[in-house]
């Protein structure tokens, strides 16, 4: 199957996901993770009318991402991977969106980038539904106050929330504590389901998907 034909397919079956929970066409945006593919294996992907992308690392995003941004008009790109303090600049200048902001360091560095630079891109808060130890992110017990503390302490606005349920885990229960917290702390967007579990976390009330193997193929 090519490129094009796996596109259509996880479009396809986004929006059966939203019909069969009662959600209107096109409330989910589709991530296409393009992370590890290079400029020419992402522009098919482009071709066919996909505009927004995920990528994990600030360095390889700036290898490809603004040749292609520069190409075609209307790209979104989201930072989806863990981003370090010294980075920060770099991912204001590039991403449209961060959705990872997991720690108070983090959100300081964002917030005198953004100053700085004056841009702005669409923030996330990254929260560890599973608490794992491995993984970065906000516990869910203090999701709330670390929104508060963005907002109020250093005026960022936060648009969603975002996680990555454990793998050996039934990710239902994660997609259905985020949508919990998202509520709670006055959040709009839910960026939940990768390419295995995608159209759970669409039934749970995903705003976005984040797809790769399923769209790029193996990486």
């Amino acid at each position: 199957m090519e490129l094009q034909e796996r596109l259509e397919e996880v479009r396809g079956r986004i929006a059966a996901a939203a019909r069969e929970t009662g959600r209107a066409e096109g409330s989910v945006q589709l991530v296409a993770v393009s992370k590890t593919f290079d400029a020419d294996q992402i522009r098919p992907a482009i071709q066919a009318g996909q505009l927004v992308f995920g990528e994990n690392r600030v360095q390889e995003s700036q290898g490809k991402w603004p040749e292609l941004k520069s190409e075609t008009a209307g790209i979104e790109l989201h930072l989806i991977g863990p981003l370090q303090s010294n980075k920060a600049g770099e991912a204001v200048a590039l991403f449209d969106v961060i959705e990872t902001v997991d720690r108070e360091k983090i959100a300081r560095a964002l917030a005198d980038e953004m100053k700085r630079q004056g841009k702005a891109p669409r923030l996330y808060v990254q929260v560890n539904t599973g608490l794992e130890p491995q993984k970065t992110g906000i516990a869910p017990d203090d999701t709330a106050a670390f929104v508060a503390l963005c907002r109020d302490e250093l005026g960022l606005s936060v648009d969603g929330l975002m996680c990555i349920p454990p793998a050996d885990e039934n990710p239902g229960p994660h997609f259905a504590l985020l949508a919990k917290l998202a509520k709670a702390c006055g959040v709009d967007k839910l960026s939940m389901g990768m390419s295995g579990d995608y159209e759970t976390a669409v039934a749970f009330g995903a705003t976005s998907v984040r797809v790769g193997s399923a769209i790029f193929g193996a990486r």
